[in-house]
């Protein structure tokens, strides 16, 4: 709760809830708890992979997985302003999120990060923002403070990270940087 938080007061515009490991029913408890941190602030809270849980405890929306039900069928069956993102690797996953009417989808890994394959790099990023465009991208993987600004300079409309977010001090750190950054823009 307390990297929730410090992610409202630095302003940061989408929590993600990724707890893999919890059952249903507590990561329903939990959402409910950090839904009442976030609620009436610029912060929105998505819930990993449950549109269900995450309708339930009323949260903003969901980030959709590979494994997960569609954006077209969430998009169909939930209200019009609940917020879909969807995980992406390749172009053709881009552009399957776009078309279901997702709000926007992840790109990665874009840097190299434990765990999660080759690096795809900031040209491949360059051309599945250009192909996608309008449609948000955020870039994912490996992001720290020393290479969001290529990510962004490259086509993507936002960053995420679960490192570089995972400590309070560095969450604000970011923040501080992302802010000067857009200000220089």
């Amino acid at each position: 709760m307390d990297l929730i938080k410090a992610a409202v007061e630095a302003e940061i515009s989408l929590v993600q809830i990724r707890e893999k490991q919890l059952s249903a029913r507590r990561v329903f408890e939990f959402a409910g708890k950090a839904s009442q941190i976030t609620r009436n602030t610029a912060t929105k809270l998505l819930i990993n992979d449950r549109a269900d849980i995450a309708l339930a405890a009323d949260v903003d929306g969901v980030h959709l997985t590979a494994d997960s039900l569609s954006a077209k069928i969430i998009r169909q069956n939930f209200p019009e302003n609940f917020i879909i993102g969807a995980s992406a690797h390749t172009l053709e996953d881009v552009l399957r999120a776009k078309n279901e009417a997702a709000d926007f989808a992840t790109f990665s890994p874009i840097f190299s990060t434990p765990n999660k394959g080759e690096a795809q790099g900031l040209e491949k990023l360059r051309e599945v923002c250009a192909a996608a465009k309008p449609f948000p991208i955020v870039a994912l993987g490996g992001i720290d403070e020393t290479n969001f600004e290529s990510a962004i300079k490259v086509g993507a409309q936002g960053v995420a990270a679960i490192r570089l977010f995972n400590d309070v001090e560095r969450l604000f750190r970011f923040a501080g940087k992302a802010r000067e950054f857009e200000s220089s823009r």
